[in-house]
């Protein structure tokens, strides 16, 4: 699944410019968490490189889109990074602008709205992110069925599937895996009504360090979280790619409708398309939206190939069309 197309420029510099430091104004983003995706490194090269100040947001997706319908009148926010789903929603209720950015045609088609409202600028693959350490003596999982038993109870979280896009995300692979369609959630609702029972923690807001410090040691989360963590923290992490399968997922950029700090906006999101912006995403293990190969000391630390074709591609407008009708279902039955 691993992108390993030609990159143009492996060898470029960091150095490059993207506009005078000192003259640009700030900007605000929803739902760029420091501690997700690595951003908050993204967000102090942004400021070191374009001079533009973007704090942190810990929003979730949908409470990103939520946050934009009710400043539909008066937008605070100018970026919105979304996954695809709720980049699809919030076009289809207005609350994001058209732009097509520098590399806008070189993002593959799936990955772009054709009226240019969103566009991917990275993807992950969803597993498990497991904190060996505080497994209590318990083997890392393999499979979805695995987290069902007695073993895990207490061990296991995920995050809100109702309102977090990798909560929704986790539903959407555990059911595919286990037999389900777009259209027939019966096995995802099942499944994570016996991950209840077992104990599971389900969060509201991103979980890394939480799962970082033992508090949660198996998190349904992506590759790039857990490698995050297994390369740079202490401790012993592993990412697993479920033995049933799993799905790849696309996060995506959006210029909010009104934006007040639009032009600001622009060369952000120009310069997250760059060579540069682009190879930083595959530094944090992140697999970019325009094609590149990655550098060979991050793809070497990847699981192998064979373990990524277990992912599987899903057409997110049609799972963004279930979603309603999933949230409706767990809310009833699971919570």
């Amino acid at each position: 699944m691993l992108f390993r197309l030609t990159f143009l420029a492996a060898t470029l510099a960091l150095g490059t410019s993207f506009g005078s430091p000192a003259a640009a104004e700030d900007a605000i983003c929803y739902n760029c968490p420091p501690e997700w995706a690595n951003w908050g490194k993204m967000l102090d090269q942004v400021r070191d490189k374009l001079g533009i100040s973007i704090p942190g947001d810990n929003k979730n997706s949908g409470q990103a889109v939520a946050q934009l319908i009710a400043e539909r009148q008066s937008p605070v926010a100018d970026i919105a990074y979304l996954g695809i789903n709720a980049g699809i929603s919030a076009a289809a209720q207005g609350l994001v602008q058209p732009f097509r950015p520098e590399r806008f045609d070189e993002i593959p088609a799936g990955l772009r709205d054709a009226d240019a409202r969103w566009w991917a600028v990275h993807q992950g693959t969803l597993g498990f992110f497991v904190n060996v350490d505080a497994l209590n003596g318990a083997p890392v999982p393999a499979c979805w069925a695995d987290l069902e038993k007695p073993a895990y109870n207490g061990l296991v979280g995920y995050l809100d599937p109702t309102s977090a896009a990798v909560g929704y995300v986790s539903a959407v692979a555990a059911n595919l895996a286990l037999g389900g369609t777009l259209e027939d959630f019966s096995p995802a609702i099942d499944y994570f009504g016996k991950l209840t029972e077992n104990g599971a923690i389900v969060a509201k807001q991103t979980s890394y360090a939480r799962t970082v410090s033992g508090e949660l040691p198996i998190l349904l989360d992506y590759d790039f979280n857990a490698y995050r963590a297994k390369y740079t923290e202490n401790g012993t992490f592993e990412f697993v790619i479920p033995c049933e399968g799993t799905v790849s997922f696309p996060y995506v950029m959006t210029l909010v409708e009104g934006a007040p700090h639009a032009e600001a906006a622009k060369t952000v999101l120009n310069y997250l398309l760059s060579d540069e912006g682009q190879l930083f995403w595959t530094t944090a293990y992140l697999r970019p939206a325009i094609p590149v190969e990655m550098p060979k000391d991050v793809a070497d630390r990847f699981l192998p190939a064979s373990e990524y074709a277990r992912a599987k591609d899903v057409d997110w407008a049609k799972a963004q069309a279930a979603q309603a009708a999933f949230s409706e279902r767990y809310l009833a039955e699971v919570r």
